[in-house]
């Protein structure tokens, strides 16, 4: 790709940021008008005025994905937008057989000692890069990767090593923003620092636990796709199971997360009972904060708003892994998503919409967020209506001006009524501060679950 092309979009995506919406009227000192349409028949003003001012980007004709044929311009433009190769063949290639694997079985391992463990700070006898087989959002065969930490200290515990399973906050596009692909080959252009902070890896290796680490993205990194993250972080566990039996077939694990990595741990949580019965006993809490369960109303309050920036990041995600949304976009959103925004990484994500960019102007129709399609995915990505296989710790930051407190309010709530043993903590500060002022307390349910004591339960109290 040109560097004038990437100028070129960027000034594109600038021009529509610094001024908004263009007004519409026919008399326009400075230009063509943009017509008036009324809500709901069809593309708005604005859209038309990008439909008829910017030419679609030219793309290379490409194959449909081998799981669905498309439309050859939906296919092409599928292709363009995926992210592109890490450079490193088991985060970029799709192992042939797939579909004679049962979810779990390792396709292939890498030892990953020497560059983790400055990573870990704290000593490690091990770690290993596992890849294995999983399923994506649709029931298709899938692979995922993730890294398991094994401590340097002996076990002097009960029973074999527990472990902590740490969803980290990827939300990113590219395949080299991985938490996995840091692991193996240490600190890079794209490291993300959320990797290490809170340390909570360090603290759990420092207890004695070993960690392991997903890629709860999946391989197209489809950012907030619920049941991609859910079936990779369940079949991260049965990796381990499967690769080193003797010891840690008798685990315990525990899963964690916040914001975009509590999306894995509740995903895990409401999946596990259908997806991964046998692990029921295995997996013995989340714990879980700063988490989206309504993306509906997650995505009215980020449009158009400072956050908008990772709304427009989720719905390129989210096309990765449903295609059909992609014919929706407008030549500005093409333009984009085939840019070098299709590989950024997540601390990047929140300032491409520092100034309030709607999804209207990534959008050909009018209102998206109300649309059919947009019914679709709500749908697709809404798992409230199931039961938590675990007892579940839940924490919100009592100022969040990201994500609505009732997200994770209404989760307890529901998950109390379903039987659910659950835990609600209100921490302070705003979204990004509960990250570490909700750190102690989430280590601490976590901690007491892996050393067997009940999980406690303030339904009645708090319901």
């Amino acid at each position: 790709m040109s560097k004038l092309r990437v100028v070129l979009v960027a000034a594109m995506i600038g021009c529509s940021l610094v001024v908004g919406p263009v007004p519409a009227h026919a008399d326009r000192a400075d230009g063509p008008g943009v017509p008036v349409t009324p809500s709901g028949s069809g593309p708005s003003g604005l859209q038309q005025w990008i439909g008829a001012n910017i030419p679609a980007p030219s793309l290379a004709p490409a194959a449909s994905p081998p799981w669905r044929e498309l439309p050859p311009e939906l296919a092409a433009l599928w292709q363009a937008v995926r992210p592109a190769p890490s450079g490193d063949r088991i985060f970029d290639e799709w192992p042939g057989g797939l579909d004679r694997l049962a979810a779990g079985n390792i396709i292939e391992w890498r030892d990953v000692t020497a560059t983790s463990a400055p990573l870990v700070v704290v000593p490690i006898s091990r770690s290993v890069l596992l890849k294995f087989r999983t399923t994506d959002a649709s029931g298709r065969p899938s692979f995922g990767t993730a890294t398991l930490v094994i401590p340097a200290a002996a076990w002097t515990g009960p029973g074999d090593r527990p472990v902590v399973v740490n969803a980290l906050p990827i939300n990113s596009l590219g395949l080299s923003c991985t938490p996995s692909f840091a692991m193996a080959h240490g600190v890079h252009s794209k490291f993300n620092v959320n990797d290490l902070i809170p340390p909570t890896t360090a603290w759990a290796v420092g207890r004695g636990y070993a960690v392991l680490i997903p890629d709860h993205e999946g391989p197209w990194m489809a950012y907030a796709e619920p049941t991609v993250a859910g079936h990779v972080l369940l079949d991260a566990i049965r990796a381990v199971r499967n690769m080193l039996p003797a010891e840690f077939a008798g685990s315990h694990f525990g899963m964690g997360g916040y914001s975009g990595g509590a999306i894995a741990s509740y995903a895990a949580a409401m999946l596990l009972d259908e997806y991964a019965p046998e692990l029921a006993g295995v997996v013995v809490g989340a714990a879980i904060g700063g988490l989206v369960t309504d993306y509906r109303m997650v995505a009215h309050h980020f449009d158009g708003s400072s956050t908008s920036g990772v709304l427009l990041v989720v719905a390129l995600a989210m096309g990765r892994e449903y295609p059909q949304i992609l014919g929706y976009m407008n030549h500005l959103a093409q333009w984009a998503a085939t840019s070098p925004i299709k590989d950024t990484c997540g601390e990047s994500n929140g300032p491409l919409g520092i100034v309030g960019l709607p999804i209207e102007v990534a959008a050909d129709i009018a209102d998206p967020l109300d649309s059919n399609i947009a019914d679709e995915i709500f749908a697709r990505t809404g798992l409230t209506d199931r039961k938590s296989g675990v007892p579940l710790y839940i924490y919100h930051a009592a100022t969040d001006f990201w994500i609505p407190f009732e997200n994770g309010y209404n989760l307890y709530r529901d998950q109390c009524a379903r039987g659910v043993p659950a835990v609600h903590r209100t921490d302070p500060g705003e979204h990004i501060i509960a990250m570490f002022t909700g750190f102690p307390g989430e280590v601490s349910w976590i901690d007491g679950r892996l050393r067997g004591e009940p999980a406690p339960n303030e339904c009645r109290a708090g319901s």
